[in-house]
């Protein structure tokens, strides 16, 4: 019973649960969030880490610099310190639909109500 991978066993086990539970989702989150600032874009819609909301005005990724526009004040703030994006640009759609319609409409002469609608209106 004294073998040494016995008792090493219960430690790599837990290694294991902690790298699963932990490092790895970690890790998976801080690749998310340098993606996200990758991307970040003139226009889109942002949450700084102080909870302050603006719109991007400008990005200089080689100085990790962002600025921000809080209606009309211009706010310089570091890439890292945008905690999420809430609007992207590029997302939004500026595609009007065409609602007209594909055949044309028959106008019609104003439809006078028969006698029995107004008898049956007046009573």
């Amino acid at each position: 019973m004294n073998n040494p991978i016995v008792a090493l066993l219960p430690m790599l086990v837990m290694f294991v649960l902690f790298y699963f539970m932990l490092i790895r989702p970690q890790k998976k989150a801080t690749e998310q969030k340098k993606l996200m600032l990758e991307n970040i874009q003139k226009g889109d819609g942002v949450v700084t880490i102080g909870g302050l909301h603006g719109i991007v005005d400008e990005v200089d990724h080689e100085n990790r610099l962002v600025v921000l526009d809080c209606e009309g004040i211009f706010l310089t703030y570091e890439l890292n310190a945008i905690a999420n994006v809430k609007q992207s640009a590029g997302k939004a759609s500026t595609e009007v639909e065409d609602l007209t319609p594909e055949e044309p409409v028959e106008e019609y002469e104003d439809i006078q109500p028969s006698e029995e609608e107004l008898e049956s209106s007046e009573a």
